[in-house]
């Protein structure tokens, strides 16, 4: 079993928040428009974090808003390296994080599955096996 480390843990969770304030306060860049940080993981030696956005609601252009985001990443790690009150600063990796649009699908997919099983049941009698 992999083991715990809370420090990083902490430092996610912390990273994860702060992100979504400063890129809602501080980057100013059009592309980036209203996007909400789902998740964030950090390397154990606290040098690498990868941060996952996904477009608020799902409106917006994903891919305008990761080249924006990855635009502003030196000035994010240099405010995040300020406000964390970190020695080094985690490099940050934004990506886009699909798995809500997934789960939508996926969601849609079964709704559709369980319509069809119903439809087929209520036009006739149930198949026996």
């Amino acid at each position: 079993m992999p083991r715990e480390f809370p420090r990083a843990r902490r430092v996610e969770e912390q990273l994860k928040r702060l992100l979504a304030e400063l890129i809602r306060r501080e980057v100013k860049d059009p592309r980036v428009g209203l996007i909400t940080i789902t998740s964030a993981e950090v390397s154990r030696d606290l040098t690498h974090a990868k941060v996952f956005f996904t477009p608020f609601a799902g409106v917006g252009n994903a891919e305008a808003a990761l080249e924006a985001l990855r635009h502003a990443s030196g000035y994010l790690r240099h405010q995040v390296r300020n406000l964390m009150r970190l020695r080094v600063a985690p490099e940050l990796d934004f990506q886009i994080d699909d798995s809500v649009e997934r789960g939508a699908r996926l969601a849609a997919l079964i709704h559709d599955a369980v319509e069809s099983d119903r439809q087929r049941h209520v036009d006739g009698e149930p198949e026996e096996e």
